[in-house]
């Protein structure tokens, strides 16, 4: 891991993703890309020209001073930290720089959707991860370790998820000791039986060929995968749950609908995605 891109609105939320960077980037000795996006006020756009540019000019004054504020912390001493302004609220853009830069992860802060001031409420997050090929860690409270001991991945133990699953399995060994892939069992026509899973996860582990050492297979029954997801975490104490998702479509097969972004929001425990 050699780059992190942080985005931050200088809330408290984002410091709590600079200080979860922060961390990773001690332990894996990478440069932290930290990404403040400014957002212009219309009346800027109904100026001339050279109105716009004074105005322009004294708000990246005054954000390059908040800037430089925010980032005086103790926690990021002997760390390479790059700091970047965006001159627009465009979320892609977050994506587009960790493409660029070749950057291992994006660490992101999220209110969900109990607030909705400040430039990463839970919509913006799930945009986000939508546009985002790098992974995204999305943390909700200040950090008290990146060790964990038991990341939760969702899994449907498909043909089409085994690329993906197996980069997931990349970061996540990196970051926890142990990774539970977990298959939800839901009612009517998607249910399973006990022989029909077991079937499956054999078929799964042979065509992916995957290193099963820190890797534990489990099976939950529920009503919806989030609820399995978040209920199976909590019920073995896991410090984070993570997700594939289908990106600018929305979801993977096995998150329909909304089920990707209503983790993101309503898991208490860090959530990291990945693109499929």
């Amino acid at each position: 891991m050699k780059k992190i891109i942080i985005p931050v609105d200088f809330s408290q939320h984002s410091e709590y993703a600079l200080e979860t960077g922060a961390m990773l980037a001690k332990q894996h000795n990478a440069e932290l890309i930290v990404m403040h996006m400014l957002e212009l006020s219309e009346s800027i756009f109904s100026t001339s020209g050279a109105e716009k540019s004074e105005e322009t000019a004294f708000m990246l004054m005054v954000t390059n001073k908040e800037f430089e504020k925010f980032l005086d912390k103790s926690y990021l001493e002997d760390i390479t930290v790059t700091p970047v302004i965006k001159h627009h609220k465009v979320l892609k853009e977050v994506s587009e720089i960790a493409s660029h830069e070749k950057a291992d992860l994006i660490v992101m802060g999220s209110r969900g959707h109990s607030d909705h001031d400040g430039v990463f409420t839970g919509s913006n997050t799930e945009k986000v991860v939508r546009y985002s090929d790098t992974p995204v860690l999305v943390v909700k409270s200040k950090p008290d370790s990146i060790n964990f001991n038991n990341v939760v991945l969702g899994c449907d133990f498909s043909d089409e998820s085994v690329s993906a699953v197996k980069n997931a399995l990349e970061t996540l060994n990196k970051l926890a000791d142990k990774v539970t892939l977990l298959h939800v069992n839901l009612p009517n026509l998607s249910f399973l039986s006990t022989d029909e899973i077991n079937e499956k996860v054999e078929e799964f582990l042979k065509l992916s060929k995957l290193n099963t050492k820190n890797v534990n297979i489990a099976y939950t029954a529920d009503h919806m995968v989030e609820d399995g997801v978040l209920n199976y975490a909590k019920r073995e104490s896991a410090d984070a749950v993570s997700i594939i998702t289908h990106g600018r479509t929305g979801l993977s097969h096995f998150f329909g609908g909304s089920i990707s972004e209503d983790l993101v929001n309503h898991s208490k425990l860090p959530v990291i995605t990945f693109k499929l």
